[in-house]
Formats: C-alpha cells, structure tokens, sequence
C-alpha cells in the first residue's frame, strides 16, 4: 500500500482493530515518522480494557510510546459523545507530544458509510462530504477499500481484535456497514465516491463565499441584522451556521439552527435565545450578538 506522510511526530489513534493495526503497521516502516500511540477506551463494553491491553503490548512491539485514557462512558453512551471525548483526547495527545497531526485509520468504505448515514440523518451539504483528511487530522487510507485493508493484514500476518459491537446491526451505522455497503456494485461505488468527491469541492467553494459575505456584515461578534432578516431563509440558515462557527460554537445540530434561524427572523428587539449550554443570541435594534452563558 503506498501510504506516506510527510517526516515529523504524529498521534496515530489505534483502536485494536485491523483498519488500525494496517495503519500502525504501515507507518511504522516509514523511517523518517515519530509516532505516538493513542488508545482511547469508552468503556461501553465489559471487555475494552482488553483491547487497552492489546494496544500497549502493540505499540511495545513497535518501540513507540503509548497514551491511553478510560473513558468510563457506560454502556448507554451514544455514539456522538463517544466520538467527542474520544477526539478530546486526541487532542490533547497532540499538543502533549507536539504532533503535527492527529492520524486516524478512516478508509473508503468508511467514507461511503459516513456519507449514507449522514444523508439518512439529514445533516445537508456538509454531511456528504464530512469525512474527509485536514492538516490536523490526516486519513491517508480513505483511498483503500476494507477488503484491501484486509488482504494487507493477512498478508503481514497481522493479529487485530475486533470490537464485538461492531457486528450488532441494532445502530444503524453498523446496518449499513453490514448490509447496504457490501451489496455495491463497483460502478455504484465510484458514483458515490464521485459525488462526495464533487460535493467536497462545492461546499469549499460554499464555505469560501459565506466567508466573504460575513466579513462585509458582521464584526466584534455581532452580525448585522436588517441583512440577516432580508437573506432567504435556506441561505440565512447557512450564514448563521457559519457565523457561529467562525465564533467557536461547535456544538449545535440542524434542529437548532432552523428552529433558531426562525426565532432571528420574527422575535423583537431585546430577546434573547439560548444556542446551546454555552451560547446565547441577542436580538438588538440594528445587530445579532453572540454571547457566553451566564453559569
């Protein structure tokens, strides 16, 4: 597989599963890498620290230094807050070990995957393409199918453990992994890679046009409101979005945004609308103001 990264230190998150151990095992023969591993444990099966062991004892077989954090998240976590505090850590990881970068073991049929389960959800525009490789969090398999990934380990005769939730097609992301993507045609398959491709590239474009239209009305945090309340509604919807993650507001969802894109749009002067746990707008005469929580 040619895989390569640019020389330097990164965190490379390594479950214990065999996408992971590809990855390990592949970048591991690059000489010219710093690697750190990182294992984090949800702690929403019985049995995970088993695969903390696993990894330990990996990353001890390769001669790198190994993170790892218990999570405790329960049986009952969700798979968002999974993800969250898994990525927290990461990150942390990174600025411990001054990695250039976060690197994860995402590969092709995860990319059709994410992009199935995000349509279903209806994210819009940015869930089609969301899964996708930045300067801080590098994918360089995202170009390998899983079968690929596979043939590899058993080339290498590679021992992986494999998460026994994985296998229960109760979530739905694990429904389409089992059923809906395996059953692909190949020319299917490069059509959706065809088309999460494109919309990648228009949402750049998309992102690059919001950017401009929020430097010409909005500063010191606050947007300008006579504006907002003229935009139609799919596009004001849009500028709010990125308005606030310009300003740092990470954790909001669709829901919210119409339901406050709405509420901008018809409430008088003065009210205030709570974002999230951290965020509050308030409507003013001429502006919209972004502002912290009181605690």
């Amino acid at each position: 597989m040619n895989i390569k990264l640019e020389s330097g230190t990164y965190t490379i998150a390594v479950s214990g599963g065999v996408d992971s151990v590809v990855l390990l095992d592949i970048l591991s023969q690059q000489t010219d890498l710093n690697l750190v591993v990182a294992h984090y444990d949800h702690g929403i099966r019985s049995d995970s620290a088993q695969d903390r062991h696993f990894v330990e004892n990996l990353a001890s077989h390769y001669g790198l230094p190994f993170y790892y954090k218990d999570g405790k998240l329960g049986p009952k976590a969700s798979e968002a807050l999974a993800r969250a505090r898994r990525y927290e850590f990461l990150l942390k990881v990174r600025h411990q070990t001054i990695s250039k970068a976060i690197v994860t073991a995402h590969h092709q049929d995860d990319l059709i995957e994410t992009a199935i389960l995000n349509q279903i959800r209806g994210t819009g525009r940015r869930g089609l393409s969301s899964l996708k490789s930045t300067n801080d969090i590098r994918r360089p398999l995202l170009g390998i199918t899983k079968s690929d990934i596979t043939a590899y380990a058993l080339q290498r005769k590679l021992i992986w453990h494999e998460d026994s939730t994985n296998q229960e097609d109760v979530y739905l992301r694990n429904y389409i992994r089992h059923r809906i993507v395996p059953s692909l045609s190949l020319e299917i398959r490069k059509q959706l890679l065809l088309i999460i491709d494109e919309s990648g590239k228009r949402n750049l474009e998309i992102d690059q046009i919001l950017k401009l239209l929020l430097a010409d009305h909005s500063s010191d945090g606050k947007l300008d409101r006579a504006w907002f309340i003229g935009l139609p509604h799919d596009t004001a919807r849009e500028v709010l979005l990125a308005w606030m993650k310009q300003s740092e507001v990470l954790n909001i969802n669709r829901p919210q945004v119409e339901r406050t894109t709405v509420l901008l749009k018809t409430l008088s002067h003065g009210k205030l609308i709570d974002v999230n746990a951290e965020f509050q707008l308030k409507i003013g005469d001429q502006s919209l103001a972004l502002l912290h929580r009181e605690r």
